[in-house]
C-alpha cells in the first residue's frame, strides 16, 4: 500500500524503524532526511534508499514518519504544512513524538490527514521489540498495513489512544530499566567473584530466558518465581532481600513518573 515512505528524522528509532520497513516492504521507495545530512545518507546507501529533504519528504511520501522530540515538532510541522496542504494524493503522517496526541499532530500541521502514533522500543533493533500503533483518520487498511510494515521489529499492536502513553511507560521506557537490573544483577556476580563478562552474560540470558517461559507458556510472573523459590533455600532469602529494600515498589513507582513524565510532554 505503501509504495512510497519518508522518514523525517534518521536517529536511533528512525534508523531501526526504517530497517524493519524495509524488511516488511521491500518493494516500497524509501526517502530519508535529518538535520544532519550525512547520517540521512549512510541510511540511504545501507537501505538502497535515497537521502531527501523535509520539503521532498512532505511533497512525494505516501506514507510520512516524523521522528522528531516532542518540542521539536511545532517548528518541523509549521514548515511542512503548507507543502502537505498543497497535495492532492493521501499520505499518512506517523508520529512517535511521546505526548503528542494524534490530534496534537494534526493541529500543528494545520490539517485534518490522516495520522498514525506509534511508540516503539529500543529492542525492536533485534526484531524484540513492542510498538503500540493507534490512528485518527486512517482506514483500517491504512492500519493493517502499517502493522505489517513494522511486523519485523517485533510485536506491533493496536491499541485506544488513551492508553499509549501508560503502554509506552512500561514498554517504552522499560529496556532502561530492565538494563539497570540486568547491570544490578551482574555487579552482585562480580561482588561473588565472577569475571564481569560471564556475569553480564548470565543475568541478560537470564532475564530474557525468564521473560520467554512466561511468553511462551502464559505464566504469572508470581508462578515462576515460587518455582525457583525452594524452603528454606538461597533464592527466597534473595527474594527477601529485594522485597526488603524496595525493588518492587521502586518498579512500580519508575513505571508511574514515566508516565506523568510523558502526559506533561504532550502539553508542551
Amino acid at each position: 500500500m505503501y509504495q512510497t515512505i519518508g522518514f523525517i528524522g534518521t536517529g536511533t528509532m528512525g534508523g531501526v524503524l526504517a530497517r524493519a520497513a524495509a524488511q516488511g516492504s521491500p518493494a516500497s521507495q524509501l526517502f530519508f532526511a535529518n538535520r544532519t545530512p550525512s547520517k540521512a545518507q549512510e541510511l540511504a546507501a545501507e537501505l538502497h534508499g535515497q537521502a531527501a529533504s523535509n520539503e521532498e519528504i512532505a511533497k512525494a511520501c505516501t506514507l510520512i514518519f516524523l521522528g522528531v522530540k516532542p518540542q521539536m515538532m511545532a517548528g518541523v510541522l509549521a514548515k511542512l504544512g503548507p507543502v502537505l496542504a498543497g497535495r492532492e494524493d493521501r499520505f499518512v503522517l506517523a508520529s512517535m513524538a511521546a505526548g503528542l496526541t494524534t490530534q496534537r499532530i494534526r493541529e500543528l500541521a494545520g490539517l485534518d490527514c490522516p495520522v498514525i502514533r506509534l511508540m516503539p522500543n529500543t529492542p525492536a533493533a533485534v526484531g524484540m521489540g513492542v510498538i503500540q500503533v493507534c490512528g485518527l483518520g486512517a482506514s483500517q487498511e491504512e492500519l493493517d498495513a502499517f502493522q505489517a510494515l513494522l511486523a519485523p521489529a517485533g510485536l506491533v499492536d493496536p491499541v485506544p489512544e488513551a492508553l499509549i502513553d501508560a503502554a509506552s511507560a512500561v514498554s517504552g521506557c522499560g529496556p532502561a530499566f530492565c538494563a539497570l537490573f540486568l547491570e544490578a544483577l551482574a555487579d552482585g556476580g562480580v561482588a561473588c567473584g565472577l569475571p564481569r563478562t560471564k556475569a553480564l552474560a548470565y543475568a541478560a540470558q537470564t532475564m530474557a530466558g525468564t521473560a520467554q517461559l512466561m511468553l511462551q507458556n502464559g505464566t504469572h510472573p508470581g508462578v515462576l518465581k515460587d518455582a525457583v523459590c525452594s524452603p528454606g533455600g538461597s533464592t527466597i532469602q534473595g527474594v527477601r532481600a529485594l522485597e526488603r529494600t524496595g525493588v518492587r515498589s521502586a518498579a512500580f513507582e519508575a513505571v508511574i513518573a514515566a508516565f506523568e513524565k510523558t502526559k506533561e510532554l504532550g502539553k508542551q
